[in-house]
């Protein structure tokens, strides 16, 4: 976590930002005099604000935290109103998991409101809330989303110094069934009901724990394999969290000072390896768990070992639910997400020549950072084939060297669009941009039989190769030889390189979403 890089000191920003606002918010909750309860109840709504927001634009940040508490509050209302109804509080929970996830076709908007009316709907089981604590709940709840609100976009909005994050869509949703979005709702709600059911059989008063851990496994995840790998590491933070909080939490006895401190090194630890480390993060919630029950006077050993067991009858669920509802599978995910990657590419390389063919309005910035998200997803899609305990070692060594190749075409990319800005018009450049753009067409264009092979498909399965419909010019023979003349040419010819190298990892035909040439 800590070795990982930070460019801009991002994620060291973001959890500094989060201990202060979620810090302040409780603070605030105390001096109005709210109850425990409802300080722990808007501390996570605060918390909730920071880490689920993530629109591309600091205007659409601020729109769905003010959204917030139309998701949220009526949820809590209706979790209180049913908690004397078992059957009918289940049935109402299910509904908050399906609907939540649903919610995610709607982009990042989607996502953040869906996890808050989930999250909502579980605070009220994590703290037994009856209707008569409402409107102290509500008025904590609003009182910190203001003050989050506050610390976000008015004293530390570092965001509005910086480009835009581009909004990543998962690549060749359908309609119907068809859609990622929708069978992961329905995923979701029969792997909650699983452990929904299951848990109950383990505890009736911490049967939520397994709902939760089913939830937050489909968090952020499109395939079978992204899942399941989620969920290894879910129970693995989960497990390393709970001797943590056995050694912390459980000899504090739940004294307030200590306490509060040690839950705001676990706020910095969830919103620092967030990025970068799903086990840390799950380290430093299932710790900071600990400790709120330390507080709230619930702790002891067994219901460490409680929460263990719960965690895993969640990723059971899980498991079940990818596996044998609906399947998405790992290969026809990242196939997408190379194609869209490998359109980037060739957009940048058009911008490029553009720029370099004398276009000053030409710019390839923009799709240079459309490259740096997809490559994000990349990596998480290809991340079941590059576990260290995937057996499959070729599959394993193939999706290696396909997220190795793309890095190189960033990279290159990146170089190329630098020089760009200054290169003066060079004919030799135009024509090198279009052996990439032949690279790129011939990574992407249908193979005859019309499918394509994943990246960790067997050789005997690989389709003869297809005659690219792309010719290059003649003049471009002499590119290579004269590449070291010019900067922009040696990050052309590398990049092509690169290109050609993929045609072997990627068993050359790679369809291209059209949601990617739109």
């Amino acid at each position: 976590m800590f070795a990982a890089p930070d460019p801009g000191r991002l994620r060291l920003r973001a959890a500094t930002r989060a201990v202060l606002g979620i810090a302040l918010a409780v603070a605030l909750c105390g001096l109005a005099g709210h109850s425990l309860v409802a300080a722990v109840t808007g501390g996570l709504a605060a918390l909730l604000a920071l880490f689920t927001v993530t629109d591309p634009t600091v205007r659409g940040q601020a729109v769905t935290t003010a959204m917030l508490p139309a998701a949220g509050l009526p949820v809590l209302a209706l979790a209180a109103a049913l908690h004397d109804h078992p059957v009918a509080r289940d049935a109402a929970f299910l509904a908050v998991v399906g609907a939540g996830v649903y919610a995610r076709r709607w982009g990042p908007r989607g996502h953040a409101l869906g996890v808050f009316a989930f999250m909502s709907y579980f605070v009220t089981q994590f703290l037994g809330t009856v209707p008569a604590q409402l409107p102290e709940l509500y008025a904590a709840v609003l009182l910190s989303l203001a003050t989050a609100a506050a610390v976000r976009f008015g004293a530390w909005c570092y965001e509005r110094r910086l480009p835009p994050v581009p909004a990543v869509p998962a690549p060749g949703d359908g309609t119907g069934l068809r859609r990622v979005t929708t069978r992961q709702a329905v995923q979701a709600t029969v792997g909650a009901g699983f452990a929904l059911l299951v848990g109950q059989m383990l505890s009736h008063e911490r049967w939520y724990w397994a709902v939760g851990a089913t939830w937050w496994i489909f968090v952020n995840t499109t395939s079978r394999g992204e899942t399941l790998v989620r969920g290894f590491r879910r129970f693995l933070g989960t497990l390393i969290g709970i001797g943590a909080g056995a050694l912390v939490a459980v000899p504090l006895h739940g004294a307030p000072v200590p306490s509060a401190v040690l839950i705001a090194v676990c706020v910095f630890g969830i919103f620092y390896a967030a990025p970068v480390s799903y086990t840390w993060m799950m380290l430093a919630v299932t710790v900071m768990a600990s400790l709120l029950y330390g507080l709230l006077g619930l702790l002891d050993a067994g219901l460490l070992a409680l929460r263990l067991l719960e965690t895993g009858v969640g990723m059971a669920g899980a498991v079940l639910a990818v596996l044998f509802v609906l399947p998405i599978t790992t290969d026809a995910t990242t196939n997408g997400w190379i194609g869209r990657a490998l359109h980037s590419v060739h957009a940048s390389a058009a911008a490029a020549a553009a720029r370099l063919a004398g276009d000053e309005q030409a710019d390839p910035t923009p799709h240079i950072r459309d490259l740096e998200a997809l490559l994000a997803r990349v990596r998480l899609s290809l991340a079941p084939l590059v576990h260290p305990l995937n057996p499959l070692r070729v599959r394993k060594g193939r999706a290696l060297r396909v997220m190795e190749l793309l890095d190189a075409c960033a990279a290159e990319a990146r170089a190329l669009a630098l020089v760009a800005a200054d290169a003066s018009h060079d004919v030799r450049l135009t024509v090198a941009c279009w052996r990439v753009e032949a690279a790129v067409q011939a990574l992407t264009e249908a193979a005859p039989t019309g499918g394509g092979a994943p990246p960790g498909a067997a050789a005997d399965d690989r389709p003869e190769p297809a005659t690219t419909a792309h010719p290059v010019p003649q003049e471009a023979d002499a590119t290579a030889v004269r590449a070291t003349e010019h900067p922009a040419l040696r990050h052309l010819q590398a990049l092509e390189q690169a290109l050609v190298g993929l045609e072997d990892p990627l068993q050359r035909p790679v369809r291209l979403q059209s949601s990617a040439r739109s």
